[in-house]
């Protein structure tokens, strides 16, 4: 599938999906940040703000998309429940869209998943099924479909999916301006590229000089693979810290969404990950995970002079983490 012959979402109806799903998501905030240590990090010149899209109910800005696609099953494959492959920020979410639309939700998370992320979505009442790697869980999720009915939810493929997202980058735009503000540059994280999917396309429609870069760690760097290869890719293995962004593949529809509006992918390190992790705490008080610090990281480290003394948006895209994990991370 050629990014010329993907149909996206209006921004009409990226505002109606908004619409529709209404107060089952919150429109997260975002802020101007004014310090002298961000100064020091990515030029005194250069204006940041930050979507806080970790205020997101679950955690994370994933509800938008799987709201999008589960509001739209029938009563009786509703009943019948969804099933979805997560490290963590999709689990959660599918447990927290099943609960409040009166169904179940079967997840199926690599064994190394964080504890914290798990016991989350159990409290949240799905039932969770751990396997060896994320390769494996998507083999599995296939057999769960087949046997129980259930309607598998991807976590970031799709047209509704990036509906979904949208919406995000739809709220950055309007809130900036509201405030005055014209954004230079979006940064957004990608794993699987579903995010930075929607928020390329609502950002692109509403603001085309506004350029959209997406940062991967480089353990985990299937959208720049599939950037250079013009097609999509995949990597053997996750190898970062960013679980959140471990995403073994890039699919079709959301790779053609990026190949069409994102300007350049950049890559991070696990160390540059986790200065950026110790920032945003320092600069915004704000507890967040690796995925939740790699837009900054990208500003930091590959964009800084790119983008000096530019009105940046940053999306903070997650913050499911446990106290031990993130002071181990943030720790010198």
């Amino acid at each position: 599938m050629h990014d010329s012959q993907v149909i996206a979402p209006s921004i009409e109806s990226i505002r109606a999906n908004r619409q529709r799903i209404g107060e089952l998501v919150v429109t997260t905030p975002v802020r101007l940040l004014r310090d002298d240590a961000l100064d020091a990090a990515v030029g005194a010149g250069t204006r940041v703000w930050f979507k806080e899209e970790l205020f997101q109910r679950t955690g994370s800005f994933k509800p938008r998309g799987a709201l999008s696609v589960m509001l739209d099953l029938d009563a009786a494959t509703l009943a019948r429940g969804v099933t979805g492959v997560s490290a963590g920020n999709h689990a959660i979410s599918l447990a927290y869209c099943a609960g409040i639309l009166g169904t179940t939700a079967k997840v199926v998370m690599p064994r190394n998943a964080n504890a914290f992320r798990v016991q989350v979505c159990r409290e949240l009442g799905a039932q969770i099924e751990l396997v060896d790697n994320v390769h494996a869980a998507f083999a599995r999720v296939k057999e769960i479909e087949a046997a129980e009915g259930r309607t598998f939810v991807h976590p970031y493929e799709g047209p509704k999916t990036a509906l979904g997202t949208a919406s995000v980058g739809m709220e950055f735009i309007d809130q900036t301006r509201a405030a005055g503000a014209v954004l230079d540059a979006v940064i957004v994280a990608a794993g699987g590229g579903g995010l930075s999917a929607g928020i390329a396309c609502a950002v692109k429609q509403m603001s085309p000089s506004t350029a959209v870069f997406v940062v991967e760690p480089e353990g985990a760097d299937s959208m720049r693979r599939s950037m250079l290869a013009g097609s999509p890719q995949a990597i053997d293995a996750v190898r970062t810290i960013a679980d959140s962004l471990g995403a073994p593949r890039c699919e079709p529809y959301s790779f053609a969404l990026n190949q069409r509006f994102v300007d350049a992918v950049v890559l991070v390190s696990d160390e540059q990950i986790r200065a950026a992790m110790r920032l945003t705490f320092r600069v915004a008080k704000l507890v967040v995970e690796p995925a939740g610090a790699a837009a900054l990281a990208g500003l930091m480290f590959p964009l800084r002079q790119r983008l000096d003394g530019k009105t940046v948006g940053v999306v903070v895209c997650g913050a499911n983490i446990d106290p031990e994990t993130f002071a181990r991370q943030i720790l010198p």
